[in-house]
């Protein structure tokens, strides 16, 4: 890890052997996560890598295994809190692999494009399937690590394969079957895999049926979710015989605020940016919610989003 009093020293030295590898107008050092994450939260990286083909991911990685620095895969964020205190090594940003191609009854997309954009490029194909990810605001890659859905649809459910970088830096196909797609799971984190692209089969269909169903559902999500401010969109999982949202609004939580985060007046599911908030006050916030609806119900909230990254140094938080 990067740390002590020679951690410029080391960044410094791994910047320059890794300029040899990606262009350097690719790599950018001490750059606030902040700026590019759905949430508007998180410190700083030490190196932040966009790359630009396949092979410099697969360079990266295995530059990663040789020189024994870390790595971090982030996508848009918009499931993920970076904590204040930023994330150490390198962190790696596929912003540039965003294409969608379809052929036939399948469509491509690049792991960096937004899902809504694949739904939206499957409606011009007259393919359905991806109806419900016409309202998910992460990206294709993001969408398959966490097998996102929205009513009633799931990645898993059109699937086929995904092309991927493994931990060793091969290029890997992994059929769906493979990635033990589940609730808001799949084992691509614990295989060390980073989504390149996914191939999705998909049925044929009627254009207005098609974009009848996404304009229905972007009613109902525009009707109902706060998305004039920042979030990580739903922070809880469903528990068991219960909505999280409701169990929140029951206990009296919205528009409790701690800092900038607030839990939203307009769906108690979500936790909002209203006002600058830091990781640190997003993540108390999220807390004091598990803790208040704890005690109110006897259920636990388990959440959604993911945390990650170190705690700002004047201020000690548990991930």
């Amino acid at each position: 890890m990067l740390q002590g009093n020679d951690s410029k020293m080391d960044i410094q030295k791994i910047y320059d052997k890794l300029s040899k590898i990606i262009d350097k107008n690719n790599i950018k050092t001490d750059e606030y996560l902040r700026n590019h994450t759905y949430t508007k939260l998180g410190g700083k990286a030490d190196l932040l890598v966009t790359p630009a083909t396949y092979e410099e991911v697969q360079s990266l990685v295995q530059f990663s295994n040789k020189e024994a620095v870390p790595f971090t895969l982030l996508g848009n964020g918009s499931n993920l809190i970076v904590k204040d205190g930023g994330l150490r090594g390198i962190v790696i940003l596929l912003k540039n692999f965003h294409q969608i191609t379809v052929e036939g009854n399948q469509l491509k997309a690049q792991s960096g494009a937004a899902i809504i954009s694949a739904s939206r490029k499957a409606l011009e194909a007259r393919l359905s399937g991806l109806e419900f990810a016409c309202g998910i605001p992460g990206t294709v890659g993001g969408a398959l690590f966490m097998n996102a859905g929205a009513y009633g649809g799931e990645i898993k459910d059109v699937l086929d394969y995904a092309l991927v970088v493994d931990k060793e830096g091969n290029l890997v196909k992994r059929m769906a079957a493979d990635l033990a797609l589940d609730y808001r799971h799949s084992n691509i984190s614990e295989n060390g895999d980073i989504v390149l692209e996914a191939v999705f089969s998909l049925t044929p269909g009627n254009y207005e049926e098609i974009k009848a169903v996404m304009d229905d559902l972007t009613e109902r999500r525009e009707s109902k979710q706060p998305l004039e401010y920042p979030s990580c969109g739903s922070v809880f999982k469903r528990p068991p015989g219960y909505f999280a949202g409701k169990l929140i609004q029951d206990s009296g939580l919205q528009g409790t605020r701690i800092g900038g985060a607030e839990v939203s007046k307009k769906h108690a599911g979500f936790i909002v940016n209203i006002d600058n908030a830091t990781a640190t006050e997003y993540i108390a916030l999220i807390r004091h919610v598990q803790k208040t609806v704890k005690e109110n119900f006897d259920v636990a909230l388990e959440r959604e989003v993911r945390i990650i990254g170190e705690d700002p140094k004047e201020t000690l938080v548990e991930g």
